[in-house]
């Protein structure tokens, strides 16, 4: 099953959205909005499902899904955490900058808790007000769960993820060194995130969802370029059952609680850093991570951050060639 929020107030109106992405009808009765669906997910998930089988079945009235109409699922959310599930990325940007990487980072995920009052809608342009604050694109897997309690074990986390989507998680690289200086965290260097059109349940990726893992190639264009054709299933330390159960250890997570992986990245096949798509890769998913491989290859970065007018394109495909999530499409303002 597909839902998907249209822009609708604050919050979003909820909508059951068709296999192929083409029809949406209106879920409304059923619960106003998605945060109100995940309040209640066990008893309105068979009403859902109802829904979205007259919709496949059509039998019921139903609407054109336009992706530009449609708000981030979770147009705001009680809660938005980040991980950092692909080491071999944290490995690199430490590499470049000398930094030693400690053995706990892999049997101990990262993770730090991001802005949700607002999130921008998958087709919004990228708000940049400083070019020089060194904006980049970051392409990552998330899940929206239900409640989970307390000291969750990873199978009691796996079996509360609800929803699987996409997100494109802005940061703003120049920003983070003076922050992490502080020792206090990210605030300013990590402005809205936005995320696919829909988000997906479990149960409809089929064996795409293994492992507490999106089994599918992320796929990420720059300026209608390829740039990102990584394998977010490879080269995962830490599957979203981990994740979750680690955001859970010390506190209970509310329903509509959203968990990144962090950015997509896998090795080469020799085993060493990824490698340009041009040069037989499967490329990168954000920015940063090539300008490491340039600074440790040549001793500085080449490529630059994203300016006004660049156009980020962030999907994952089902085996026709369609996406599963929709688009994220965004262009970078003034």
């Amino acid at each position: 099953m597909k839902l998907a929020s249209l822009k609708h107030g604050r919050d979003g109106k909820l909508v059951v959205v068709s296999n192929d992405l083409a029809w949406c009808a209106d879920a409304t009765h059923i619960a106003p909005t998605l945060q109100a669906a995940l309040d209640d997910w066990d008893r309105l998930l068979p009403d859902l499902r109802n829904l979205a089988t007259d919709l496949a079945h059509e039998v019921i009235p139903r609407d054109r899904f336009h992706e530009h109409d449609a708000a981030s699922p979770l147009p705001r959310a009680y809660q938005w955490a980040d991980g950092s599930a692909y080491v071999n990325h944290v490995a690199l940007v430490r590499q470049a900058r000398g930094a030693e990487m400690p053995d706990s980072f892999w049997h101990d995920p990262l993770m730090y808790q991001g802005g949700s009052d607002g999130f921008l809608a998958p087709r919004d342009p990228i708000p940049l007000a400083d070019e020089s604050w060194g904006c980049d694109l970051e392409a990552e897997v998330v899940v929206v769960t239900g409640d989970v309690p307390m000291g969750a074990s990873r199978e009691e986390a796996l079996a509360a993820i609800r929803l699987v989507g996409l997100t494109n998680d802005v940061s703003l690289r120049n920003l983070i060194p003076g922050e992490l200086g502080k020792g206090f965290g990210f605030f300013q260097s990590k402005p809205a995130s936005a995320f696919s059109p829909v988000f997906v349940t479990p149960d409809a990726l089929g064996d795409w969802w293994q492992g507490g893992k999106l089994h599918r190639k992320l796929m990420v264009d720059l300026n209608g370029q390829p740039f990102g054709r990584a394998e977010a299933g490879e080269d995962m330390t830490f599957d979203f059952g981990t994740l979750v159960a680690h955001a859970a250890r010390t506190r209970a997570l509310g329903a509509g609680t959203i968990v990144g992986s962090g950015t997509v990245s896998n090795r080469d096949a020799d085993g060493g850093p990824g490698k340009p798509i041009g040069e037989g890769g499967v490329g990168y998913s954000c920015i940063a991570e090539v300008r490491t491989i340039e600074t440790i290859a040549g001793g500085q970065p080449v490529t630059p951050f994203l300016k006004a007018g660049d156009t980020v394109r962030i999907w994952a495909e089902d085996d026709r060639h369609h996406p599963i999530f929709g688009v994220i499409e965004q262009t970078v303002g003034g």
